[in-house]
């Protein structure tokens, strides 16, 4: 599914189940034929009146007017399901429509503003727009399990009720093809969803990026020492998290000769051609020039929970020498005080 010139819908936003093969009516309708729709009533139970019935109400079924589609209106997709990316929010669905509860106004309005800036980065128009409330024009969707283009219009809404800080959106039109038709309690609820997710997923990615920048800021410099690893080798030890570190080191590495050629994370390796930098280089940095061959060298991290390790190895695969990794690290530490410090330019 695709949101035609506005959206690009990520995988964990819009994760829905559809067959494999068949047309899109085959995909959303059951299997079976729908013979069952022309079956006849079926007769009265008729008995001599001298027999008593015995009636047993396991499978009776209640009276009363369900309001429903049958045959091919029935629709087998498995029903959306609003994501839980904000802690301590509650989702409350009722005849479609989401309301979100937020704990704070503050997180209210993080999420009313999240949901103004996906509008706008994405160009989707607007009918009419408040301080508490937006209407949507025609948003078009693309779906492979639909037959028609899909368009929809939203009304979304931030508002106060009982102390509680709410935030709804509805889908309050529809349109397939060009026909405009009724909003379906399937299509309100499968697609009020949808978006909610969207919004969803937009602020948590939001607050991640927030949380990694500020995890960062508090291991600019990062302490280094040396120490040994479960083999007794020696090892330098950065007193940051592995994450942290590994965001760090790309940008410290250049700038000391070395070259980065291949990165992987989940392996903790990088490998990095070095070019020894000029005299001048280290008479600005103020520390002694490192002794490492013009060779492609490889930098191993471990997770050590709040700390990491790294490691060193030439390029036989050699660890390179306890020493070498001695001299590594006021190089390293500088490198680290002198990315904290505002240039010039800034501090003027």
């Amino acid at each position: 599914m695709k949101f035609v010139n506005q959206l690009v819908l990520s995988s964990l936003a819009v994760a829905i189940l559809s067959g494999c093969a068949g047309s899109a009516a085959e995909r959303r309708q059951a299997k079976d034929d729908f013979k069952y729709l022309d079956a006849k009533p079926l007769d009265v139970l008729a008995s001599p009146p001298e027999q008593q019935l015995e009636e047993y109400p396991n499978y009776q079924i209640p009276k009363g007017e369900y309001i429903g589609g049958t045959g091919r209106e029935v629709d087998i997709r498995p029903p959306q399901q609003v994501l839980e990316l904000i802690p301590g929010a509650r989702t409350e669905q009722r005849d479609g429509v989401i309301t979100l509860w937020l704990l704070t106004e503050d997180e209210r309005d993080k999420v009313w503003q999240t949901a103004q800036d996906m509008m706008s980065a994405r160009d989707i128009k607007l009918k009419e727009s408040t301080d508490d409330s937006i209407e949507t024009d025609w948003i078009v969707w693309e779906e492979e399990d639909e037959e028609e283009t899909l368009s929809s219009r939203y009304l979304i809404e931030r508002f106060e009720q009982n102390a509680r800080y709410g935030f709804r959106i509805s889908l309050i039109a529809w349109k397939e093809g060009r026909e405009e038709q009724t909003v379906s309690y399937t299509n309100k609820e499968r697609y009020n969803t949808l978006m909610t997710n969207l919004v969803m997923s937009r602020y948590d990615q939001a607050v991640r990026e927030e949380a990694a920048k500020q995890a960062l800021e508090l291991v600019k410099v990062i302490p280094l020492s040396m120490g040994k690893d479960r083999s007794g080798l020696p090892i330098i030890i950065a007193r940051a998290p592995y994450d942290a570190f590994w965001q760090r080191i790309p940008e410290l590495l250049p700038v000391m000769g070395f070259n980065i050629d291949e990165r992987n994370q989940s392996q903790g390796e990088i490998k990095a051609s070095f070019a020894p930098p000029s005299d001048e280089f280290w008479e600005s940095v103020g520390t002694k020039p490192l002794s490492y061959n013009s060779e492609t060298y490889t930098f191993l991290l471990g997770d050590l929970g709040n700390r990491t390790s790294i490691n060193i190895t030439d390029a036989s695969g050699k660890p390179v020498t306890e020493p070498m990794l001695e001299e590594m690290i006021p190089v390293l530490a500088t490198m680290m005080q002198q990315s904290t410090e505002p240039k010039e330019s800034e501090s003027n």
